[in-house]
């Protein structure tokens, strides 16, 4: 049985960040990442964008060059599950039937993405975009002729993939369950602007609509039938409704979490030296108000990262990390900087008619978030007033004559 000083699960961002932060803070010793992905460590949000597009290459989404993880002695194993944690022997057990030891143990495994379980969910032409395999089945079909595709989720993910396909020329209809778009991460007035964005592009956007049932033909999609009883005529579907922590084997170990799996502000599990990072550790974040919740974003994984690989090396600290996404759709940029949950009051700076401005969250008077579209000046600015909580006029937050650097 081979024993690795330090075992990381998972090859996206958190886990590859993880590898990258241990060996430049001094660690010596062995390190292995053990991936169900069959590629070296890529990045995941262009895979419904730039990747997708065909405007990026995989080489170009590399993390690092594939001889990087070589040269700096990080053991890849890939195409492989960790089926079972043994966290007394520290001992993990690979989908391959081999074993392999620790003495410590990083899970930044991600999670799968959430499927339909409607009638037809099992037929050829549904894709899940989580990984490039996902994204190459997808643009073999393109490729193929298809121009008709029904997208199942208004989120950052559904939304991008609808922008992408409609600048590739096909006809896109985008359903989604709740009674306008982003419902999970943006306020009114950003839901309503990326609506219509999306329907000036010619996306059919259908809200409060479900799925009833996938039609096919010869084991193909054919159309999807929503809850309404309209047939939607389509070559592919996307569906892009969440995803499910890939965390089995530590609640199996005795772990805990109902959504994820708990960390505490080290990101230490209730599993001796096992970590979590990344999309799936839940965690009590000061910029939700503590509440416990997962972030699903690359800062996320790569801040947790770096946190972990310090606490290995001796060096702890608590989990502090200013929260910031993004999101790429037509030539807008979406930039938010803060968690806008429980938010009681929003601010309009600028004007949406000019496609440049931002919505500013408060919540008792204190700004917690902002969502900046093609405004880069106030999210880089509106960052230390998040940080500080900072309580302001909001006719001055309104003011777009007025920096948010004046304003601190």
């Amino acid at each position: 049985m081979e024993h690795f000083d330090v075992v990381i699960v998972g090859s996206g961002h958190g886990g590859a960040q993880a590898a990258i932060a241990l060996r430049q803070a001094g660690h010596e010793d062995s390190i292995l990442m053990v991936s169900r992905d069959r590629n070296p460590p890529y990045e995941r949000p262009p895979l419904s964008k730039e990747y997708l597009a065909g405007e990026k290459p995989f080489e170009r989404i590399q993390i690092r060059p594939e001889q990087f993880w070589a040269d700096r002695k990080i053991e890849l194993r890939l195409g492989r599950n960790v089926n079972e944690v043994d966290a007394k022997a520290h001992e993990l057990l690979l989908s391959d039937d081999t074993r392999v030891t620790y003495r410590k143990l990083i899970w930044a495994a991600g999670g799968d993405p959430r499927r339909l379980s409607c009638p037809g969910a099992e037929l050829t032409g549904i894709h899940y975009v989580r990984n490039r395999r996902d994204v190459d089945a997808l643009r073999d079909e393109l490729a193929a002729g298809a121009k008709r595709a029904v997208i199942v989720g208004a989120g950052y993910i559904g939304l991008e993939a609808a922008a992408v396909l409609r600048k590739l020329g096909c006809e896109v209809t985008v359903i989604e369950m709740q009674d306008r778009v982003l419902a999970r991460v943006a306020g009114q007035e950003l839901s309503d602007f990326y609506a219509a964005e999306h329907r000036g592009h010619g996306v059919d956007l259908r809200l409060s609509t479900g799925v009833e049932r996938i039609e096919g033909e010869n084991g193909r999609v054919t159309a999807v039938v929503t809850d309404a009883s309209e047939t939607i005529p389509c070559e592919i579907v996307i569906v892009g409704i969440g995803i499910v922590p890939s965390v089995g084997p530590l609640i199996a170990a005795g772990a805990s979490g109902s959504n994820g799996v708990d960390v505490d502000t080290y990101c230490r599990t209730p599993l001796d030296d096992v970590y979590a990072i990344g999309d799936c550790a839940s965690h009590a974040n000061p910029y939700a108000g503590n509440a416990v919740i997962r972030l699903e974003s690359v800062q996320n994984a790569n801040d947790m990262a770096t946190l972990v690989a310090k606490a290995i090396m001796g060096e702890k600290e608590d989990y502090d990390a200013v929260p910031w996404f993004w999101s790429n759709q037509y030539d807008l940029k979406l930039q938010t900087v803060g968690i806008s949950m429980g938010y009681d009051a929003t601010v309009l700076r600028g004007d949406p008619a000019a496609r440049k401005f931002s919505v500013i969250y408060l919540k008792e008077g204190a700004v917690i978030a902002l969502d900046c579209v093609n405004n880069t000046k106030d999210y880089v600015q509106g960052r230390k007033l998040v940080m500080d909580r900072a309580q302001l006029a909001p006719e001055l937050l309104a003011d777009a004559e007025v920096q948010l650097k004046e304003m601190q």
